[in-house]
């Protein structure tokens, strides 16, 4: 495990890297890639959200000030995405965590609690019984409603929720009412799908069945809808049910059916493995269930981090494998998970274990990290390009920002234990005790 003092360095300069490549035109902006140290001239159609824009920085200036006060330049940086996103807010018809509107719910409330107001009013005056209506291009088939985490009406209720005012209920209602009519029976449980009529299923957290049931076991609980945490446990029994406890793990395939692209069948990242799917299981046990199919659920999640350290990730074991250090698909994402498990976790010793797994990911990147005077970055792989190496990516789900703030926590639960604060945010925070949170301490 890297020291505190080497986690901290290179998550700071990290995150000087990303502040030289922000740009300004019409408020701030950041490009998701730099290749070949260019900057583009100008800003992506995503330019605001969590996922690969401005309001993804909004977590890492969150971080930043866990470990001090925020000088002069990410003062000025953090006003700039208050202000972009709270005119754009008004207007704006994307409704999801990671692309739109939820994801500004979000980086307001971090950056300026109360503000994020203007972009909840606007997801209720978007809404339908159906949910919200994407305006992002999912194919194949007629546009719809799409269901999931990162896209979809689950990211929406779990934000609404994790904000709360009094826009919160009917968001969480609404959006759960239109996720349960959605629901497909299998032979094991529900199963969701991205959207009604997508041909197949990618059922762990961010685009699938794992992602859905836990926005619903969140909601559930929030608004006391035992229908809604119902549907969840037979979300978990689907995944019980199309997944293997074999190897003392737990994961759940990739894709159903099988993809024939050239990917993983069992990969084991936050969004596609078992560590975003673990987050199920700390829900249903926040929402009061206490078993899935006979099986223990605070057992299933420790079964969903067991086969993580027994995967060999962070190594790349084969082309494929673990070429992605990012929080979305890779290392980072992965750490921290574990993080949160292991504040979560009463038992010392294995606390212990799950900490020395987020200090495995830890030391990748340290070892990965390309330095130079602008500051670090990290360079993930593509086996199946030519070659494979990728340009540095800047955001918060595929860049050098996600991975700072993993570094900055690293560090801080290095020197303070698994009391340290955590920054919580809409996708995790049922999964670290309340007293813990910043956020909003104490829910």
């Amino acid at each position: 495990m890297p020291s505190s003092g080497v986690c901290r360095e290179l998550g700071e300069a990290a995150w000087t890297w990303v502040l030289g490549c922000v740009r300004g035109d019409d408020g701030p902006w950041l490009p998701d890639v730099v290749p070949d140290g260019a900057l583009p001239a100008a800003p992506a159609a995503d330019r605001d959200s969590l996922y690969a824009g401005i309001g993804g920085l909004a977590p890492v200036l969150a971080e930043i000030g866990q470990a001090h006060a925020l000088g002069a330049v990410d003062r000025a940086l953090a006003t700039g995405i208050v202000d972009r996103l709270s005119a754009t807010a008004r207007v704006r018809t994307e409704p999801s965590l990671y692309d739109g509107l939820a994801g500004d719910v979000t980086a307001l409330r971090l950056l300026a609690p109360g503000s994020e107001q203007v972009a909840l009013q606007r997801l209720v005056d978007l809404m339908t019984p159906s949910g919200w209506n994407s305006t992002l291009k999912i194919e194949p088939g007629p546009a719809s409603p799409v269901t999931d985490l990162v896209l979809g009406t689950a990211g929406v209720v779990l934000a609404a929720v994790w904000a709360g005012g009094g826009h919160a209920r009917a968001l969480a209602a609404t959006g759960g009412e239109a996720l349960l009519r959605v629901a497909e029976p299998t032979e094991g449980g529900l199963d969701w799908r991205l959207k009604l009529g997508y041909p197949g299923s990618s059922p762990n957290y961010s685009h699938g069945t794992a992602g859905v049931a836990t926005a619903l076991a969140i909601a559930g609980l929030a608004l006391d809808r035992e229908d809604f945490v119902a549907a969840a446990r037979r979300g978990a029994q689907h995944l019980l049910a199309v997944g293997s406890l074999d190897d003392d793990g737990f994961v759940v395939p990739h894709t159903l059916p099988y993809s024939k692209r050239d990917v993983e069948p069992v990969t084991y990242s936050w969004c596609h493995g078992p560590a975003g799917t673990s987050h199920l299981f700390a829900a249903l046990a926040h929402a009061g269930v206490e078993e899935v199919a006979g099986f223990d659920v605070a057992w299933l999640r420790q079964r969903c981090l067991d086969a993580i350290l027994l995967s060999g990730v962070p190594r790349r074991l084969r082309p494929g494998f673990w070429d992605n250090d990012g929080r979305c698909c890779g290392t980072a994402g992965v750490g921290d998970v574990l993080l949160d498990a292991a504040q979560d976790c009463p038992d010392e010793a294995r606390a212990d274990t799950l900490l020395q797994g987020a200090g495995a990911m830890a030391d990748a990147l340290v070892e990965r990290a390309v330095r130079d005077d602008d500051g670090a970055r990290w360079r993930f792989l593509e086996h199946r390009q030519v070659p494979p190496l990728l340009p540095p990516g800047t955001s918060w789900m595929q860049g050098a920002a996600g991975i700072a703030a993993f570094l900055l926590r690293m560090a801080r639960v290095i020197d303070d234990g698994r009391l340290a604060p955590v920054v919580d945010r809409p996708d995790q925070w049922w999964a670290v005790p309340s007293r813990l949170r910043t956020t909003h301490p104490g829910r």
